[in-house]
């Protein structure tokens, strides 16, 4: 048995769009029947992205992020999009892959309208609901991978056969860190993700005086509901928390020789940078 599917590994992930133009390449106006006819052209009113890439723009300046995601078709284990269809108009393979039959999905908009992720796209011109294939049509020709797993130049996508326990798929699942994509659909989507963004904190450390002084070495301690973090400042008194979840409470303490101590309490809402933290001498 076949069982392919695909992870994400958003830490790899440099936003070169490469998956993104290949997809492009080969779905814009090309049909590739009894898969899938062709996708809209990007410039015209139906245009689609089966993988786009989500750029989120994190933090503030000097500590600020930008992550790339790619998102296509999760090929979800409870797919709405298979309850949502008439007549067996999306299916799945017996190698996994959910697809959709375009002669058999013809005005049936609700399929469009049931998938979370927003990677379903209503051809208002055909009439019919399109998304990612896997490039189902190069497997079954003897590819390896879909263009998109192809083309990406740090192999941020990787697409294999979870049955197969040799597999590079498997052995990175088996290794850990994975995740799905909003959990909270509660929908299984059997495409993984490595990396997905995490609320961070960070802040410059400076020892006050006549000349000020990057704080290097300097132990910075985040405490929390869900536990103790310690990182120490750099050569540039800087220092970060990376990974946490969003929406909750901590506590930061700085604690250097002969320095005033100080605390603040913050909320991971969003990715914080708390700027130059100015540690005073002891009084007297």
């Amino acid at each position: 048995m076949t069982n392919f599917s695909m992870i994400v590994d958003v830490e790899k992930c440099t936003g070169c769009y490469a998956c993104f133009l290949t997809c492009r390449d080969e779905y814009v106006g090309n049909d590739h029947l009894p898969y899938s006819i062709a996708q809209p052209a990007a410039n015209s009113e139906f245009g689609q992205s089966w993988i786009r890439v989500v750029e989120e723009e994190r933090g503030t300046f000097p500590k600020a992020k930008i992550t790339y995601t790619p998102i296509m078709c999760q090929n979800c284990e409870d797919a709405p999009c298979i309850e949502a269809a008439e007549n067996g108009a999306v299916f799945r393979r017996e190698d996994g892959i959910v697809m959709i039959d375009p002669e058999k999905a013809d005005g049936q908009k609700t399929i469009a309208d049931s998938c979370p992720y927003g990677v379903i796209f209503w051809n208002e011109e055909k009439k019919v609901a399109q998304k990612c294939t896997f490039c189902s049509h190069l497997l079954d020709d003897g590819w390896k991978m879909p263009r998109c797993a192809e083309a990406c130049p740090v192999e941020a996508i990787l697409f294999g056969d979870l049955d197969d326990p040799d597999s590079a798929i498997s052995q990175k699942r088996q290794a850990g860190r994975m995740e799905e994509l909003n959990h909270e659909f509660g929908i299984k989507p059997t495409v993984a993700y490595v990396g997905l963004p995490k609320r961070f904190i960070a802040g410059e450390v400076v020892l006050s005086g006549d000349v000020e002084e990057c704080a290097e070495g300097i132990s910075v301690i985040l405490a929390g509901d869900s536990g103790t973090l310690s990182t120490t400042t750099d050569a540039f008194g800087d220092f970060e928390f990376t990974g946490l979840t969003e929406g909750s409470d901590f506590t930061i303490e700085i604690d250097a020789p002969d320095r005033q101590n100080y605390s603040v309490d913050v909320r991971s809402d969003t990715d914080l940078n708390l700027g130059v933290i100015m540690l005073e001498p002891l009084a007297g």
